[in-house]
Protein backbone atom coordinates (compact mmCIF):
# COMPACT_ATOMS: atom_id res chain seq x y z
CA UNK A 1 0.00 0.00 0.00
CA UNK A 2 2.73 2.31 -0.38
CA UNK A 3 1.59 3.37 -3.71
CA UNK A 4 -1.29 4.64 -1.94
CA UNK A 5 0.48 6.78 0.89
CA UNK A 6 2.43 8.63 -1.40
CA UNK A 7 -0.81 10.01 -2.52
CA UNK A 8 -0.45 11.23 0.94
CA UNK A 9 1.12 14.43 -0.62
CA UNK A 10 -2.04 16.39 -0.16
CA UNK A 11 -0.76 18.10 3.62
CA UNK A 12 1.94 20.01 1.16
CA UNK A 13 -1.66 21.42 -1.16
CA UNK A 14 -3.32 22.60 1.79
CA UNK A 15 -2.61 26.48 0.52
CA UNK A 16 -4.36 24.85 -2.50
CA UNK A 17 -7.51 23.87 0.16
CA UNK A 18 -7.76 27.20 1.60
CA UNK A 19 -7.63 29.26 -1.65
CA UNK A 20 -10.59 26.73 -3.36
CA UNK A 21 -12.00 26.84 0.20
CA UNK A 22 -11.87 30.71 0.09
CA UNK A 23 -13.15 31.02 -3.28
CA UNK A 24 -16.10 28.45 -2.79
CA UNK A 25 -19.90 29.76 -2.60
CA UNK A 26 -22.41 27.72 -2.14
CA UNK A 27 -24.48 26.25 -4.52
CA UNK A 28 -28.05 24.68 -4.06
CA UNK A 29 -27.63 20.76 -3.55
CA UNK A 30 -30.19 18.83 -5.24
CA UNK A 31 -32.13 17.52 -1.95
CA UNK A 32 -32.40 18.94 1.42
CA UNK A 33 -31.66 15.70 3.48
CA UNK A 34 -28.86 13.67 3.37
CA UNK A 35 -28.31 9.91 4.80
CA UNK A 36 -24.63 8.87 5.47
CA UNK A 37 -24.68 5.22 6.00
CA UNK A 38 -21.74 3.53 7.77
CA UNK A 39 -20.93 -0.03 9.05
CA UNK A 40 -19.17 1.01 12.05
CA UNK A 41 -20.89 1.13 15.27
CA UNK A 42 -21.61 4.31 17.49
CA UNK A 43 -18.27 5.43 18.64
CA UNK A 44 -16.26 3.39 16.07
CA UNK A 45 -14.06 5.38 13.46
CA UNK A 46 -16.71 6.03 10.87
CA UNK A 47 -18.97 7.19 13.13
CA UNK A 48 -17.04 9.64 14.99
CA UNK A 49 -15.02 10.77 11.54
CA UNK A 50 -19.09 11.68 10.32
CA UNK A 51 -20.24 13.20 13.76
CA UNK A 52 -17.38 15.58 13.41
CA UNK A 53 -17.36 16.30 9.62
CA UNK A 54 -21.16 17.02 9.28
CA UNK A 55 -20.88 19.41 12.19
CA UNK A 56 -19.12 21.52 10.35
CA UNK A 57 -19.77 20.90 6.53
CA UNK A 58 -24.14 21.41 6.92
CA UNK A 59 -23.91 24.82 6.85
CA UNK A 60 -21.52 25.02 4.10
CA UNK A 61 -23.25 22.93 1.73
CA UNK A 62 -26.74 24.18 3.20
CA UNK A 63 -28.10 20.74 3.72
CA UNK A 64 -29.59 18.28 6.71
CA UNK A 65 -27.26 15.46 7.36
CA UNK A 66 -28.07 12.05 8.73
CA UNK A 67 -26.08 9.34 10.23
CA UNK A 68 -27.14 5.86 9.98
CA UNK A 69 -25.04 2.96 11.80
CA UNK A 70 -26.01 -0.40 9.56
CA UNK A 71 -24.08 -2.57 11.10
CA UNK A 72 -23.85 -7.10 9.73
CA UNK A 73 -22.05 -8.50 7.04
CA UNK A 74 -18.62 -6.86 7.90
CA UNK A 75 -19.93 -3.83 5.78
CA UNK A 76 -21.99 -5.90 3.51
CA UNK A 77 -25.56 -4.73 4.89
CA UNK A 78 -24.66 -1.08 4.23
CA UNK A 79 -22.63 -1.17 1.26
CA UNK A 80 -26.09 -3.10 -0.55
CA UNK A 81 -27.83 -0.35 1.39
CA UNK A 82 -26.61 2.81 -0.25
CA UNK A 83 -26.12 0.93 -3.57
CA UNK A 84 -29.96 0.45 -4.09
CA UNK A 85 -30.48 3.84 -2.44
CA UNK A 86 -31.69 6.56 -5.57
CA UNK A 87 -28.89 8.45 -7.23
CA UNK A 88 -29.77 12.07 -6.30
CA UNK A 89 -27.39 12.23 -3.62
CA UNK A 90 -29.68 11.71 -0.60
CA UNK A 91 -27.48 8.42 0.59
CA UNK A 92 -23.74 8.06 0.96
CA UNK A 93 -21.72 5.42 2.46
CA UNK A 94 -19.06 6.22 4.26
CA UNK A 95 -15.75 4.50 2.98
CA UNK A 96 -12.56 2.95 4.70
CA UNK A 97 -10.38 -0.12 3.16
CA UNK A 98 -12.86 -2.46 4.69
CA UNK A 99 -15.26 -2.11 2.01
CA UNK A 100 -13.20 -3.02 -0.56
CA UNK A 101 -11.70 -6.07 1.99
CA UNK A 102 -15.36 -7.71 2.37
CA UNK A 103 -16.09 -7.48 -1.42
CA UNK A 104 -12.84 -9.56 -1.81
CA UNK A 105 -13.03 -11.71 1.05
CA UNK A 106 -16.74 -12.81 0.97
CA UNK A 107 -18.38 -11.39 -2.22
CA UNK A 108 -21.30 -10.16 -1.45
CA UNK A 109 -24.16 -9.48 -3.94
CA UNK A 110 -23.11 -5.32 -3.64
CA UNK A 111 -19.44 -4.78 -3.48
CA UNK A 112 -16.96 -1.94 -3.19
CA UNK A 113 -17.63 -1.94 -7.11
CA UNK A 114 -21.30 -1.65 -6.76
CA UNK A 115 -20.86 2.28 -5.80
CA UNK A 116 -18.82 4.94 -7.48
CA UNK A 117 -16.51 6.97 -5.09
CA UNK A 118 -17.60 10.18 -4.57
CA UNK A 119 -14.30 12.12 -2.61
CA UNK A 120 -11.90 11.18 -0.75
CA UNK A 121 -11.58 13.31 2.99
CA UNK A 122 -8.69 12.09 4.83
CA UNK A 123 -5.97 9.40 5.46
CA UNK A 124 -6.00 8.18 8.89
CA UNK A 125 -2.67 6.47 10.95
CA UNK A 126 -3.25 3.53 12.83
CA UNK A 127 -2.26 2.98 16.30
CA UNK A 128 -1.54 0.08 18.57
CA UNK A 129 -3.00 0.27 22.40
CA UNK A 130 -3.11 -1.61 25.37
CA UNK A 131 -4.79 -0.65 28.48
CA UNK A 132 -2.88 1.76 31.08
CA UNK A 133 -2.57 -1.04 33.92
CA UNK A 134 -0.71 -3.30 30.82
CA UNK A 135 2.91 -4.31 32.27
CA UNK A 136 3.94 -3.38 28.20
CA UNK A 137 5.89 -0.13 27.88
CA UNK A 138 6.19 -0.86 24.04
CA UNK A 139 5.06 -3.09 21.03
CA UNK A 140 8.51 -4.37 21.14
CA UNK A 141 7.66 -6.23 24.99
CA UNK A 142 4.41 -7.25 23.54
CA UNK A 143 4.99 -8.93 21.21
CA UNK A 144 8.47 -10.78 23.32
CA UNK A 145 6.03 -11.77 25.85
CA UNK A 146 3.63 -12.79 23.18
CA UNK A 147 5.90 -15.38 21.51
CA UNK A 148 6.86 -17.04 24.98
CA UNK A 149 3.45 -17.38 26.06
CA UNK A 150 1.57 -18.33 23.06
CA UNK A 151 -1.41 -17.30 24.52
CA UNK A 152 -2.37 -13.58 24.27
CA UNK A 153 -5.06 -12.46 22.08
CA UNK A 154 -5.18 -8.78 20.27
CA UNK A 155 -8.41 -6.95 18.92
CA UNK A 156 -9.15 -6.05 15.71
CA UNK A 157 -12.17 -4.53 14.40
CA UNK A 158 -14.86 -6.15 11.81
CA UNK A 159 -13.67 -9.59 10.72
CA UNK A 160 -13.00 -8.05 6.84
CA UNK A 161 -11.26 -5.09 8.45
CA UNK A 162 -8.18 -2.87 7.47
CA UNK A 163 -7.27 -3.85 10.80
CA UNK A 164 -8.11 -7.26 11.38
CA UNK A 165 -5.28 -7.79 8.45
CA UNK A 166 -2.62 -5.76 10.06
CA UNK A 167 -3.10 -7.89 13.33
CA UNK A 168 -2.84 -11.19 11.19
CA UNK A 169 -0.09 -10.10 9.59
CA UNK A 170 1.96 -8.68 12.58
CA UNK A 171 0.97 -12.19 13.93
CA UNK A 172 2.74 -13.98 11.47
CA UNK A 173 5.45 -11.79 10.71
CA UNK A 174 6.65 -11.88 14.52
CA UNK A 175 5.59 -15.28 14.60
CA UNK A 176 3.71 -14.74 17.86
CA UNK A 177 1.02 -16.86 17.59
CA UNK A 178 -1.38 -14.74 18.83
CA UNK A 179 -5.81 -15.15 18.51
CA UNK A 180 -6.72 -12.26 16.42
CA UNK A 181 -10.66 -11.38 17.97
CA UNK A 182 -12.45 -9.10 15.45
CA UNK A 183 -15.53 -7.12 16.39
CA UNK A 184 -18.15 -5.32 14.13
CA UNK A 185 -16.49 -2.18 15.71
CA UNK A 186 -13.72 -0.31 17.73
CA UNK A 187 -16.39 0.30 20.69
CA UNK A 188 -16.42 -3.81 21.49
CA UNK A 189 -13.16 -3.68 20.85
CA UNK A 190 -11.99 -0.87 23.37
CA UNK A 191 -13.91 -2.63 26.24
CA UNK A 192 -12.14 -5.89 25.89
CA UNK A 193 -8.96 -4.37 26.19
CA UNK A 194 -10.29 -2.16 29.01
CA UNK A 195 -11.26 -5.06 30.80
CA UNK A 196 -8.20 -7.17 30.40
CA UNK A 197 -9.44 -9.49 27.94
CA UNK A 198 -7.24 -8.37 25.02
CA UNK A 199 -3.14 -8.19 25.32
CA UNK A 200 -3.63 -5.44 22.63
CA UNK A 201 -5.42 -3.11 20.32
CA UNK A 202 -5.45 -1.68 17.01
CA UNK A 203 -7.56 1.79 16.07
CA UNK A 204 -7.36 5.45 15.22
CA UNK A 205 -6.93 8.40 17.20
CA UNK A 206 -10.10 10.44 17.08
CA UNK A 207 -11.69 6.84 18.01
CA UNK A 208 -9.39 6.52 21.08
CA UNK A 209 -9.31 10.01 22.20
CA UNK A 210 -11.72 9.95 25.29
CA UNK A 211 -9.98 6.78 26.64
CA UNK A 212 -6.84 8.98 25.96
CA UNK A 213 -7.69 12.21 27.71
CA UNK A 214 -8.99 10.04 30.74
CA UNK A 215 -5.32 8.06 30.37
CA UNK A 216 -7.37 4.44 30.38
CA UNK A 217 -4.89 3.63 27.65
CA UNK A 218 -1.21 3.61 26.38
CA UNK A 219 -0.22 3.75 22.97
CA UNK A 220 2.54 1.17 22.21
CA UNK A 221 3.31 1.90 18.42
CA UNK A 222 1.83 3.77 15.35
CA UNK A 223 1.79 2.10 12.31
CA UNK A 224 3.49 4.62 9.70
CA UNK A 225 6.39 5.54 7.70
CA UNK A 226 7.19 7.97 10.26
CA UNK A 227 6.29 9.28 14.23
CA UNK A 228 2.86 11.68 13.94
CA UNK A 229 3.55 15.25 14.88
CA UNK A 230 1.36 15.16 17.70
CA UNK A 231 2.68 12.06 19.36
CA UNK A 232 6.62 12.76 19.19
CA UNK A 233 7.25 10.07 21.39
CA UNK A 234 5.37 7.06 20.23
CA UNK A 235 7.73 4.91 17.99
CA UNK A 236 6.51 3.79 14.89
CA UNK A 237 6.24 -0.42 14.66
CA UNK A 238 9.36 -0.46 12.06
CA UNK A 239 11.60 1.29 15.03
CA UNK A 240 10.37 -1.52 17.04
CA UNK A 241 11.60 -4.06 14.54
CA UNK A 242 7.80 -4.80 12.84
CA UNK A 243 7.80 -3.64 9.38
CA UNK A 244 4.38 -3.11 9.11
CA UNK A 245 2.99 -0.14 7.65
CA UNK A 246 -0.64 0.89 7.00
CA UNK A 247 -2.67 3.56 5.17
CA UNK A 248 -6.64 3.85 6.08
CA UNK A 249 -8.63 6.12 4.38
CA UNK A 250 -11.79 7.81 4.83
CA UNK A 251 -13.94 8.87 2.55
CA UNK A 252 -17.61 8.80 0.62
CA UNK A 253 -19.48 6.51 -1.89
CA UNK A 254 -22.74 6.81 -3.51
CA UNK A 255 -24.62 4.61 -5.95
CA UNK A 256 -23.67 4.60 -9.64
CA UNK A 257 -24.12 7.82 -12.14
CA UNK A 258 -24.65 9.81 -9.74
CA UNK A 259 -25.26 13.21 -11.22
CA UNK A 260 -22.19 15.24 -11.86
CA UNK A 261 -23.89 18.68 -10.02
CA UNK A 262 -23.81 16.06 -6.81
CA UNK A 263 -19.92 15.29 -7.28
CA UNK A 264 -19.30 18.79 -7.35
CA UNK A 265 -21.10 20.03 -4.50
CA UNK A 266 -18.98 17.26 -2.45
CA UNK A 267 -15.40 18.15 -4.02
CA UNK A 268 -16.12 22.03 -3.36
CA UNK A 269 -18.11 21.34 0.23
CA UNK A 270 -15.22 19.37 1.19
CA UNK A 271 -12.02 21.17 0.46
CA UNK A 272 -14.49 24.07 1.77
CA UNK A 273 -14.43 22.54 5.38
CA UNK A 274 -10.77 21.58 5.31
CA UNK A 275 -9.95 24.87 4.95
CA UNK A 276 -12.05 25.73 8.14
CA UNK A 277 -9.95 26.91 10.64
CA UNK A 278 -12.46 25.34 13.65
CA UNK A 279 -12.51 21.99 11.69
CA UNK A 280 -9.12 22.69 11.24
CA UNK A 281 -8.42 22.40 15.15
CA UNK A 282 -10.41 19.49 15.63
CA UNK A 283 -8.75 16.74 12.60
CA UNK A 284 -5.50 17.97 13.65
CA UNK A 285 -6.17 17.18 17.33
CA UNK A 286 -7.13 13.50 16.14
CA UNK A 287 -3.66 13.02 13.90
CA UNK A 288 -6.22 13.11 10.69
CA UNK A 289 -4.35 13.80 7.51
CA UNK A 290 -5.93 15.77 4.59
CA UNK A 291 -6.08 14.00 1.36
CA UNK A 292 -9.18 15.80 -0.49
CA UNK A 293 -9.80 14.11 -3.96
CA UNK A 294 -12.74 14.86 -6.09
CA UNK A 295 -14.74 11.88 -7.25
CA UNK A 296 -12.54 10.86 -10.63
CA UNK A 297 -9.02 11.03 -8.68
CA UNK A 298 -10.74 9.12 -5.79
CA UNK A 299 -11.93 6.34 -7.98
CA UNK A 300 -8.52 5.85 -9.35
CA UNK A 301 -7.41 5.51 -5.81
CA UNK A 302 -10.02 3.42 -4.45
CA UNK A 303 -9.13 0.76 -7.91
CA UNK A 304 -5.49 0.98 -6.89
CA UNK A 305 -5.86 0.23 -3.84
CA UNK A 306 -7.85 -2.90 -4.36
CA UNK A 307 -5.37 -4.22 -6.48
CA UNK A 308 -2.87 -4.06 -3.76
CA UNK A 309 -5.18 -5.03 -0.73
CA UNK A 310 -5.68 -8.36 -2.99
CA UNK A 311 -1.80 -8.83 -3.68
CA UNK A 312 -1.15 -8.35 0.02
CA UNK A 313 -4.52 -11.24 0.84
CA UNK A 314 -2.86 -13.29 -1.66
CA UNK A 315 0.06 -13.22 0.16
CA UNK A 316 -1.51 -13.84 3.38
CA UNK A 317 -2.93 -16.98 1.68
CA UNK A 318 -6.52 -15.83 2.17
CA UNK A 319 -7.29 -15.24 -1.66
CA UNK A 320 -6.38 -17.55 -4.70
Amino acid sequence: MKRAIRAATALASLWAIAAAGAAWAQAAYPVQNVTLVTHSSPGGGSDVFLRALIKHLQPKMGVNFVVENVSGGSGARAVSKVAQSPADGSVLYATTPTYIQTTLLSKPTHGYDSLMPVVNVFYDPEVIYTRAQSPYRSLAEAIADAKKSGKAKWGAANPASLERIAMERMSRMTQSRAAIIPHEGGRDQMLNVLNGTYDLGIGEIQELRSQLDSGQVRLLAVLTEKRLADFPNLPTAKEQGVDLVVTKFRGLAGPKNLPPAVLKAWNDGIRAVLADPVYQKEYAKESLIPAPMAADEAGKFTAAFASEVTTSLKELGVVK
